[in-house]
Formats: structure tokens, sequence, C-alpha cells
């Protein structure tokens, strides 16, 4: 027996193996499946516990389970049901957060769920020894305030929660520990008691945990966002003389990039400028270093902490003295710390810091790393948006020279402040849910301060912190109010507005530990980017895309403009020449070659597709797939709106799956109401055992935790055009036969006894900064089956940590398939940022290196560990017919534009209809199985055929895509 599930619905749907979700119940579910009595039952016991131990830990939020009857907390050391607890008394904050249903017991049995007052509960504890975390906590008592003003709880001028500890009186905020204050954020909200002992709320100062907080901007260290210094070439023989392949055909094409034609000949002088007391923003560190311009002299770059001067000071050490225009004395402390030749890779860093002067001069504003023009804005009235156009720009040394690469970005704005968003939200719910939605709506948005232009994201809403509050600045006590009115002449009108937090990550100033996290007020945080809702709305996007997707032309026209701006602007030639320093006006001409298309295998036959379309839908329509495991014994769940929809679904599946090779029988139809009992109910009669859900999210819990079941989700509006209905159709039919476990087609691979390994991860912001990473492997010659797993590490922890028993077990399963362990193994690492590179090298390849090794002593495979990058500003044009175009996929480029010290290649494997196509970025970081550039770039190319989630060629490897869908599930 075997068995299969559809669903249809109007609605936005997102539908994966394991996931589905969905926002109307209007639909019609496709579930192919095998019934469970085809799996064992340790098989079925194993994978209902791996995928409740996913299902736990992919949860924004620790279990802990919540009695109804004693209204007593208990915390939970795993998603499992199971708690530790003491007899000792332990004081508790608790504080209300996102909207989210918590499981709860009298007994503490997973699996029921209540709502206890809309939200989840954080807390933090106290002993004698301080702050404890949640894992050690014991028996905590909770109450839910029912007071008859509950409404007046959620106005301005009492932001309060609705669950307070009542077991032990708290603590008073003074004697809290000064340390650890992120652990305090969340905990921190003040009861009737503590208010009677303050005389005046207003004056209430902010905990002591707040002491280290940092209110404005984000200075520092910097980080190493282009991985220079990073030379991994050198130790790979068969590609020091030359890393350029030779296969397919030649083709001209032209890069954004621009050569630096002349640079500085003299020695730069390289200070670090200390400031006494600190001063946090970095406009007043530069505009105070300025009034010593005696001393310095006019050609100078200083970018807040690093200060270049092309002439060396008296001494060493020097100190100077200023003023603040509010009467602060300020000491500066000026040390010599390198001299730099014009040959020096430093002189790289210099070189930036003169180009980002150069974009203010040309009147730009930094947001984040790039710089955008607020004068040439672009407004959409009707969506209240604003679009700020911009660059992003970095000069480093490439092959042959040093080059500028700029490419064109967008910034999209909403019209609109956190603080006008929170007023209308309040407007539009009940006043007791306010906290509790407004929290899902901000926390993880990005905002842009106005007073800065920095970009900060939302961790968190103080909902106890307004303006008034006070925290202390040196020896004195400021409040927010007058601190931004001192430090950026900005006035706060609404003095009821609670506060934003946001963890800030860098260093301090002076290279000193996190400054902990930042106060935001909402009045000066400008919403960015869009939102989910946003992003599926059709209007929006298309009005977007008619101002940001570029095509070719229209992105080459841009910045030969651009850079057209630079040389005519006579205040920007004049800081560049102040430096010696002038770029090329022309777009860097560069040699590619085009691989020839692959073949596609599928089942006994062969065929070609078009080459420029990178697309083989049509080809492989009629022809039997590898293999397709038979569906013998499915359901059709359908609304009685749709019924008409399911019967022409099925009569076209039936149609397209006799040529593919897949015996499909009659489907049973199983008709439900539009309405979210009515779904469950069916899915329990028909599917599994009879389980109580609450809500339409537990559906998808139910189909891959409870009772895992293959399943295939189509929207309604899909079927909505009748000539597309058989390629509608075919898709759906080759997605249900690839998830029952079938084999749809492939491309030739010479290399034989090769493993290839996808490694992705996933960085949870709005779950406690977690990491999920993924694994998949190959464990056929044909690229067809895959091992796959997933991990869920804590914050800052090292991927390959969780890593290393997947790729093992990938090993044993591999010997099982095969009979033999893997002679050659290639790993692509998708999921690196920037920076992150010595990482990978320094920690990652050892770690994999360690763990194929530990499968046996005299086990070593060759070994091949490649990072694919896709964020990146290169890009490429061709010229075809005489018009600007997209290269064509299978453009390889190893030359010119790459790193000298990298083994690295990029691929345009893609093709776009609309826009510019954007190249993948391949470096080859460890490589002792010798393959020659070109057998690496073809391998590349030929893996980004074997998605089967897409009839076509992908941007990346399969592997990669792949691991990418399994840790963002």
């Amino acid at each position: 027996m075997s068995l299969a599930l559809l669903f249809l619905s109007s609605s936005v749907l997102y539908c994966t193996h394991t996931y589905f979700f969905h926002h109307d119940l209007d639909s019609i579910f496709i579930l192919s499946a095998v019934l469970r009595t085809f799996l064992s039952r340790r098989t079925r016991r194993s994978a209902c516990r791996s995928a409740t131990a996913m299902a736990a830990s992919n949860t924004s939020f620790r279990f802990f389970w919540v009695s109804a009857e004693h209204s007593t907390a208990r915390a939970s050391s795993s998603g499992t049901g199971r708690s530790r607890r003491r007899a000792s008394s332990i004081s508790t904050l608790t504080s209300c957060r996102r909207s989210h249903w918590v499981p709860t017991s009298s007994r503490g049995v997973s699996g029921h769920r209540r709502r206890i007052s809309g939200t989840h509960f954080s807390q933090t504890f106290w002993k004698e020894a301080g702050l404890t975390t949640l894992k050690h906590s014991s028996r905590a008592s909770v109450r839910v305030l029912s007071r008859s003003d509950s409404s007046a709880l959620m106005t301005k001028k009492a932001w309060t929660p609705l669950v307070k500890t009542v077991k032990r009186p708290r603590p008073s905020l003074k004697s809290m520990p000064r340390w650890q204050p992120q652990r305090l954020l969340r905990g921190i909200f003040l009861d009737e008691e503590d208010r009677g002992v303050r005389q005046d709320r207003r004056r209430r100062k902010i905990s002591a945990g707040f002491l280290q907080v940092k209110f404005v901007d984000r200075g520092g260290r910097r980080r190493d966002f282009h991985d220079t210094g990073i030379n991994t070439r050198q130790a790979m023989e068969h590609v020091k003389a030359s890393k350029s392949g030779t296969s397919g055909s030649a083709i001209q094409l032209r890069a954004n990039f621009f050569r630096l034609v002349s640079r500085p000949q003299w020695v730069l002088y390289q200070y670090h400028v200390d400031y006494e007391p600190p001063m946090e923003s970095r406009r007043l560190r530069s505009a105070l270093l300025y009034h010593h311009d005696e001393l310095l002299g006019s050609a100078r770059s200083f970018d807040g902490a690093i200060l270049f001067l092309p002439h060396k000071l008296l001494n060493k050490d020097t100190l100077l003295h200023s003023e603040t225009r509010h009467g602060e004395k300020v000491q500066i402390k000026v040390t010599l710390t390198n001299e730099l030749p014009p040959t020096s890779p430093v002189c790289l860093q210099f070189y930036n810091v003169i180009f980002r002067r150069i974009l203010r001069i040309l009147e730009m504003e930094q947001i984040g790393r790039n710089y955008y023009s607020p004068k040439d804005s672009l407004t959409i009235p009707q969506h209240r948006l604003t679009i700020w156009p911009g660059f992003t720009t970095t000069i480093l040394q490439y092959e042959s020279s040093i080059m500028l690469c700029t490419d064109v970005s967008h910034k999209v704005l909403r019209s609109e402040t956190v603080l006008d968003f929170m007023v209308n939200l309040r407007q539009r719910c009940e006043p007791q849910r306010f906290p509790e939605i407004c929290a899902k709506e901000l926390v993880g948005l990005v905002v842009l301060t106005q007073y800065n232009n920095k970009t900060y994201r939302i961790d968190d809403i103080a909902w106890d912190h307004t303006p008034i509050n006070t925290f202390k600045r040196g020896e004195a006590e400021v409040s927010f109010k007058d601190y931004y009115e001192r430090q950026y002449g900005k006035k706060i009108t609404d003095m009821n507005q609670v506060l934003l937090i946001s963890h800030v990550k860098r260093l301090g100033v002076s290279g000193g530990p996190p400054p902990g996290p930042a106060m935001l007020v909402p009045e000066f945080c400008q919403l960015t980017g869009l939102t989910d809702k946003m992003r599926s709305d059709f209007n929006i996007m298309k009005d977007l895309a008619a101002h940001t997707r570029l095509t070719p032309d229209q992105r080459e026209v841009r910045l030969n403009r651009f850079v057209n701006n630079i040389h005519t602007n006579k205040d920007a030639q004049d800081e560049l020449n102040t430096w010696g320093l002038n770029f090329d006006q022309q777009l860097l001409n560069v040699s590619g070659r085009v691989l020839p298309p692959e073949r596609i295998n599928q089942g006994s036959r062969s065929f070609d597709y078009n080459p420029w379309m990178a697309d083989w839908s049509k080809e492989m329509r009629g022809l039997p797939l590898i293999s397709a495991p038979p569906l013998e014994n499915w359901l059709m769940c359908y609304t009685r709106r749709n019924a008409n929809d399911a019967q022409t679904l099925l009569q076209n599946l039936h149609k397209v799956s006799s040529p593919l090779g897949i015996r499909m029988q009659k489907a049973i139809m199983v008709e439900y109401e539009n309405y979210q009992e009515s779904l469950l109910r069916a899915l329990q009669q028909n599917v599994g055992p009879n389980t109580q859900m609450d809500k339409y999210d537990s559906v998808k819990k139910y189909l891959c935790v409870d009772c895992p079941t293959p399943s295939q989700c189509v929207l309604s509006r899909t079927l909505g055009r009748p000539q597309a209905l058989i390629t509608v159709a075919t898709k759906i039919a080759l997605q249900m036969a690839c998830k029952m476990g079938g084999e749809l087609w492939s491309v030739d691979i010479p290399l034989k006894q090769l493993m290839i390994v996808g490694i992705d991860c996933y960085h949870d912001a709005l779950g406690g900064k977690r990491s999920i990473g993924a694994l998949v492997a190959s464990l056929n010659q044909g690229m067809s089956r895959w091992f796959s797993k997933c991990v869920l590490q804590a914050k800052g922890q090292e991927i390959m940590d969780g890593l290393k028993m997947a790729l093992v077990g990938a090993l044993k399963d591999y010997v099982k398939f095969n009979s033999v362990l893997p002679s050659r193994i290639i790993v692509y690492r998708d999921g690196v940022g920037d920076g992150m590179l010595q990482s990978v090298v320094n920690y990652e390849v050892p770690q994999i290196i360690e763990s194929v090794k530990s499968v046996g002593q005299d086990y070593m495979p060759k070994l091949t560990v490649v990072v694919v990058k896709k964020r990146m500003s290169s890009r490429f044009f061709a010229h075809v017919d005489g018009k600007v175009a997209n290269p064509p996929p299978g453009t390889i480029i190893d030359t010119e534009v790459t790193r000298p010290e990298w083994y690295d290649f990029y691929i345009v494997s893609q093709a776009v209809r609309l826009g510019s196509v954007s190249p993948t970025h391949y470096n080859v970081v460890y490589d002792t199985s010798g393959l020659k550039p070109d057998h690496m770039q073809r391998l590349t190319y030929k893996l980004c055929h074997m998605y089967y989630n897409w009839q076509g060629i992908i941007r990346v490897p399969a592997p990669c895509q792949y691991a990418h869908k399994l840790a963002f599930l």
C-alpha cells in the first residue's frame, strides 16, 4: 500500500518535504507518500524521534512546561518534556515576548498545548552566586495578572508585562550583578512594589546591567570583509604556475572593474588615535581631530580610529587637546604604528578610505558598507516606499593590477519611522495583544538611524524604558533625551515611547570588549527593507523591480556615468590628485570561455537542450525517468469550491505520469469543508492516528513528525491557466516521484568512486542567534541519491563541530551503498560570509580531514574543499549582435579579475529572463586531488544540472542547494 495527499489554495503556500506554510484553508493538498506500514517499527521510531528533536530545536524559544492547575513553571533541558526540579526557592523574572503557543501540562508531558496570555516566557534566575541560566533553573511560581484595568497596562504610560513572579521578593535593581547585561535585558520589569519604592517614575534609572551599554555609533576594530592576506594557492603545486583552464570557446566580456592607473610612490605613515574620554560618534572624533590642521596638514585620511599622513610627526606619541561645542575637554593621543611603503598591502585599506571620501564629496550617504544618493531617491507613494540608488565599491589587488570593483546597489526605505508604525499598529489591534503583535512585527527588522545613517537589527523591545530613563556616562547620569540632544542635536518629541534593543556585535572604540546592547529611540529609526507580507505582494515587487532590476545595458550605463561623475567633479579630482590616485574611465575588458552544453541522460535515452535557455522541461516530457516508485494508494484532499480543479489536475496527472514511467493508481478523493477542524479531521481519519491539534501549523508537524509522510502542495491559482496545465502536472508528478525516492535524470561524470559533499548553514536571528548546519553527500555514481543530516548549534559555535559526525555517517552510508569507501571527496562549502574565509581554512578544513581519517587509519582519500560564494559585486557583460547582454550559461572567468593568492574562478551557470545575471565565485582552499583547473570547472558546472526541483541549470552545485533547503527548513 502507499498513500498521498493534495492541497490547492488561492493563498500563498510554501511547501517542501518537511514543512509547508499556508494562510488559507481553501486548498487542495497533494500528499504523495508511502504508507507508514512500509517502514519498520525501528525506522519509524527513529524517524519520529529525529523529526521531533528537529522540530523542537527549530522553535524560536526554549521549551518549558507551565502547569495549568498549580501555576508553576518548570524549565526543561530539552524539547522532550524532561524537566529537573529542585527544592530550593529561587527568585525569577519572566518576560513576555513573541506570540507562540507553548507546550503546557500539569505533568510536564509534551504534546499538549495551551495559550498562556498569548506569550511565551524567558526567565532569569537569581541565587546567592548570582544569575543562573534557564537550563539550570528550577520551579518558580508564576501568576497571570487579571486586573480589571488590564488595558491600561498596554498604554504608553505603563509598559508592564502581564506575567510576573510572586514566590519570593525579587532583589532590587541596585543589587543586581553588573555582569552579563544581555541576560538582564529580557527580565527587567518593574512591578507595583518596585514603583512604590521610587517616588517619581520619571527619575527611574536604568539597571546596573546597562552600565556598559553603547547608545550610538558602532566603531572600533574593523572586520576584514575582503579576506586579504589568506594565501591558499601556494600550498597547491598543480596550480602554482597557472590556474586557468583551456576548454570551451573564447568570448570577450566587459567587467565592472576600473584599473588604478596611478598611485602614490611615497612612504605613508599610519597612526592610531585614542580619545579621553571616549567619543562614540565618528563624526565628532573627526571634527575634534581636524581642529589641529596646522599640525596634521591638509593631506590626511581618518576613518575614526586610524589616521594616514604623507608626512611624519615629530614624536611617536603626540598629545592634542580639543573641546566640544558643549565645553567638554577632550584629550587626543596620536600614536605612530606603521610606516607603509608603496607596495604595502595596508595601502589598499588607505585607498578604500580615500575613495569613501570621494563618495562623500559626491554627496552620497553611507548606509552599512555601501553609499547611496538621497538626492536621486525614487518614491513609490502607493506603497509608501523610497528607493535610494547607490554603489558598492571595493579596491583590491587582482591578478595583474589594483582595481576598483563597483556595482549598482539600491536601498529600500519605508516612509515611516518605527514610532509611526507602533502608533498605527496600536490603533489596529487590541490593547492586550499589542506587545506580542508589536514584538512579532519588529524583532528581526533592520532600521536606519536618522542621526548617523547606521543600520541596526532590532533584537528586543525594552517595554519599561523611555527617553526619560538615565544611564551612567562617565561619572554623570545622563538621560536618553539629553544625550541625543547634546550628541546629535536631535530633540525627542514623544517622551512616552519605549526603546528598542539592538545587540552590538563589533568591538569597542579601542578594540575593547563588546560594548553591550544599543538602546534606540523609535522616533529616530526609519524602517528599511521589505516584510514577508510585502514580498508576497505581486504589485509591490513589480513596481520595485521596475526601478531596481537593471538590464545589462542599463547597468553598464549607470556604472560609466558614476565614474564619469568622479572625473568631472573638481573637488573629487583635487582629493585624488592630493594623494596621487587616478582611475581608468573605461570598464575592464576580460576574456572568458563558454563550456559546451551537457547532455542530459534520462532513462535509456539522452538529449540536448537550448544552451541559451538552460532549461530542458520541454525536451524531457514524454521520456521515462531513470527510476520511479509506483504510487498505488494515495489521497487527494480538496474543498468543495475546488472540486473541478481537483478533477482536472487528477486527469492531467494520469496523462503525464505514464510517459514518465510513473505507475499511478486512482487517488482516493477526500473532500473537506473550508475550515480548520474539517481539514484536521480528514487527515486524522485518512493518514494516521488520532492526534489533537490546535492550529493549522500543526498539520505540518503531524505529517512530518507524528506521521511522517512525504507531501506535495499546489496553489489553486497555479491551475488557473488551462494552457499551462500539462506543464504544471508534469512538474508535480516529477516532484512526487522524487520525494518517494525516484531518480529523474543525470549527466555524465567520468570520475569513479567520487563523493560530492555540500555544506550550508542558517543563522536564526530571531531564535537566539543559533545556527543550523546541514550536510548533503552523494551516494552513487550518477549523483542522484543523497545522504542528508542537519544539526543545531549554539551561537558562536563552529559549523563543523556538529557536522563532523554527519560526514562520518555519510561515509558509512557510502560503503553500504557501494561496498567501498570513496577514493575522492570534493566538499562544496556554501554559506561562508565576508571575512569568514580564515575560519574555514584554519578550522573547518582540519576538522574535515580529521573526520575522514577517523573512518580508518589507512584511509587517505584525495580531498578538495571549495568555498562557494553567491553574494558579490562582480558583474560581466557580453556583446551579442551589437547589444549589451548577459553572458551565456557555462561562461568561465578565471583571469584578470581573480585574486592572485587564491585558486579561484567564476561561473555564470544560470540564465535569467529579467535583469543582469550574477556569477558564482568558487575558491578552492584545499586540494590534494590534483585535478586540472579544466576538470574542476567542468565538474562544478555539471553539478549545477543535478537539482531535481528545477528542470534546468541552477546557480550553485546541486548539493549546495539541497543543503541550503535542509538548513533553512
